[in-house]
Parts: C-alpha cells; sequence; structure tokens
C-alpha cells in the first residue's frame, strides 16, 4: 500500500536515511566480563549474572538482550522469515494473531501485497542487507524492498506507516501463527482511506 522507484531499504530497530536497507545484526565478540561492561552496579546479583552469563554461553549484550526480549515484547511471539531463495532473513515480533491488510491499490493488486505492520522496532534483518533493492513510484514514500535474486518482497515500508514496516505473512516460517483476520482496505482511495481508518496509523507506534 503506497508508492515507491529503484534504490535501497532502511535501518532494522529505527529510522536511517530514506532509501537505505534495514542493516542485519552482525556476529559479536565475547568481551571480557567486569565492571567495564557496567556489572559493578549490579551488587549481589553481580555474581549470579555472571554464572548465568556462563551457563548459557552467552555475552553480556546477548544477555541483555534476552532479558529485554523477555518484557519489552510480553505477549508477543518472534516470527522468523525471509525471501524465497534465502538470502533475505529476519525475525519481527508480532502477535500469534496477525490482523493482514489486503490493500486494491495498483501495486498492492499487481503483487498482492498483503501485510500486516509492526514497530520498527520489533523488526530486525538478521542477513541480505546487500541483497535488498527498492522500488518507489508516485510520492515516493512507501519504499518497496525485494530480494535482487529471487525478486519476493518479504517486507516493506508502508507509506500508512513510515515509522513501522508491512511484513508479508506467507513469507514467514510455519509454527509460529496462530490465526490472520484480513481486512480489505481501499487503497485507490488511499487518502480518504487512511484518513478514516481508526487503527492503521498506530500499529507502527511502540
Amino acid at each position: 500500500m503506497g508508492k515507491a522507484r529503484a534504490g535501497s531499504a532502511r535501518k532494522a530497530g529505527g529510522r536511517s536515511p530514506a532509501g537505505r536497507p534495514p542493516r542485519e545484526s552482525g556476529g559479536r565478540g565475547r568481551g571480557a566480563e567486569g565492571p567495564e561492561l557496567g556489572l559493578s552496579p549490579l551488587g549481589a546479583q553481580r555474581q549470579r549474572w555472571l554464572q548465568f552469563q556462563q551457563r548459557q554461553r552467552l555475552t553480556c549484550e546477548e544477555a541483555a538482550r534476552l532479558l529485554l526480549d523477555t518484557y519489552e515484547f510480553r505477549g508477543l511471539v518472534k516470527h522468523t522469515g525471509g525471501c524465497h531463495c534465502g538470502a533475505i532473513r529476519f525475525e519481527v515480533w508480532a502477535s500469534t494473531d496477525l490482523h493482514v491488510f489486503n490493500c486494491n491499490c495498483s501495486i498492492c493488486t499487481k503483487k498482492q501485497n498483503r501485510h500486516f505492520i509492526v514497530p520498527a522496532s520489533h523488526f530486525k534483518l538478521l542477513k541480505g542487507a546487500d541483497n535488498i533493492t527498492t522500488y518507489t513510484f508516485n510520492t515516493r514514500q512507501a519504499q518497496h524492498t525485494f530480494c535482487k535474486t529471487c525478486g519476493v518482497q518479504s517486507f516493506y515500508t508502508p507509506r500508512s506507516n513510515p515509522d513501522g514496516y508491512g511484513i508479508a505473512p506467507h513469507c514467514l516460517d510455519e509454527g509460529t501463527v496462530r490465526s490472520t483476520t484480513l481486512e480489505e482496505i481501499n487503497g485507490k482511495e488511499w487518502e480518504k482511506a487512511v484518513k478514516e481508518h481508526k487503527t492503521i496509523r498506530s500499529m507502527s507506534k511502540p
């Protein structure tokens, strides 16, 4: 739903300059444990934290992320997915029950662009940043990102929600979706449809 031209996508977990792809998460080296990692304020829990890290074979960053995921995304599940050839892989935190939009605008009709919307902070590109290209047209606000190899659009940046992502439910791996609710949206009259919709803009808010 929206508009799009050729370029690249955006940065995961936040906003980057328009047309730049999401940055994929990289590997993390195992740093030294100690006060330099900010463990000294943990007080009596410091040794317990270190033992937890060692048992789980986690870096300090990985342990912190596990804690954040548990509480920040409470009530959500981690879905994984990607394009057809596997060059692009991502993870996204969302409900097990997905609210999917079926837009009838010119481009969404051509490529059957059914999608659900999430905040940018709930999305992470795992691999394939260099294999993403972007199509834009008309207002050039929507970023229609797709794989250079297989041509599949597994996620994109909707014009309605430039601070989030539209995720293709059919590009998710099996096993984490319980149900989908399909809502038709009249993208042929985009401005009117989005103005009258009571919730679509808020779906990309954390």
